[in-house]
């Protein structure tokens, strides 16, 4: 048997950042949803959180598990969940692109509780803040199509 902790802290948004979960109860809902489906499929969410037009999901990877798998089960099956369900009142779509960055271990209850206050957090820096915060504290490229 193998043992793995490999903890990936995740961030994608709305398409086109369009506030589809536009209140707090709604945002509960999709958050438990998320939680649920993906301890059906296998894939270990420690915490997920988020504000109207954006999710960050603190997953710990299995053995056999890639991060663009993971991404595919959890932003689509919920996609389409919240969709069937009619939660919002135009088609709901994610962003196709997300980011993910490891996380150590040492720092775990750091990232939970950044995620867990999202609601607190945008009052003060709106998502584009933030996204470009991040971009620059990880050192990512950005490219111009």
């Amino acid at each position: 048997m193998s043992f793995i902790k490999v903890y990936i802290h995740f961030i994608w948004s709305t398409k086109n950042r369009f506030s589809y979960l536009n209140t707090r109860e709604l945002r509960m809902k999709v958050w438990d949803h998320i939680r649920q489906n993906a301890k059906e499929k296998g894939i270990f969410v420690d915490f997920v959180s988020g504000y109207s037009d954006h999710c960050h999901c603190l997953i710990s990877l299995g053995t056999d598990q890639t991060i663009q798998r993971i991404m595919q089960l959890v932003k689509g099956e919920s996609s389409f969940w919240i969709n069937k369900n009619q939660l919002t009142a135009e088609k709901f779509e994610w962003q196709d692109e997300y980011y993910g960055v490891s996380v150590s271990e040492s720092i775990l209850p750091k990232v939970r509780k950044y995620i867990e206050n999202q609601e607190q957090h945008h009052r003060k820096k709106s998502f584009q803040e933030e996204y470009e915060d991040f971009i620059l504290k990880h050192g990512f490229q950005k490219f111009n199509d």
